[in-house]
């Protein structure tokens, strides 16, 4: 995000918080998409992701007068959508399975020219299989496009341990991807 949209972005945010509606419509209408991105690609193919959506904004229409700074509203937004992926994770009782796998998943400027529709439908797929907490990182980092400290933020743990998990989540990225490529 530029300075500019930084700013336009925080203008909504200290309107909604003066309880203009066309502005609380504006953020919506900005992040809900991505939002509703995120949670797939955090709890999976789940029926119940557009009633959390409903949960989180709710949230944020009765808790944005709180937000102290209008610059972190980003966070502060995928934050309480996280919470309310993992509340919905433990009331159904599904274990996250955490798995250590090591695999790297780096892309030079020269394939960013050749990326397909087939070649994100298999990182879609690689998404999926991943563990949730290196999933929600890739997706944060790469797709969101958010700081390390935004991450950090949002996932409510230190930088050191979001640049271990990105590291990590990427070397698992790139070996399901091998053993989606050799599977084909």
């Amino acid at each position: 995000m530029d300075a500019r949209d930084s700013i336009h972005e925080q203008v909504l945010v200290l309107r909604c918080q003066a309880g203009d509606r066309e502005a609380f419509t504006s953020l919506f209408e900005r992040y809900h998409v991505p939002l509703k991105y995120y949670l797939r690609r955090l709890l999976g193919s789940s029926e119940s992701i557009d009633d959390i959506l409903q949960t989180v904004w709710l949230k944020v229409l009765r808790e944005v007068k709180r937000l102290r700074r209008p610059a972190s509203f980003r966070s502060w937004l995928y934050r309480i959508a996280r919470n309310e992926a993992l509340q919905q994770l433990r009331h159904r009782h599904r274990q996250v399975e955490v798995k250590e796998s090591l695999s790297a998943f780096d892309q030079g400027e020269d394939d960013i020219e050749r990326f397909t529709a087939d070649d994100a439908a298999r990182v879609h797929m690689a998404l999926g299989k991943l563990s949730q907490p290196h999933r929600e990182v890739l997706v944060l980092k790469f797709i969101e496009d958010l700081s390390y400290g935004e991450i950090a933020s949002i996932v409510e743990c230190g930088l050191g341990t979001v640049r271990s998990r990105i590291h990590y989540a990427k070397r698992a990225m790139r070996r399901v991807l091998e053993e989606l490529d050799h599977d084909d």
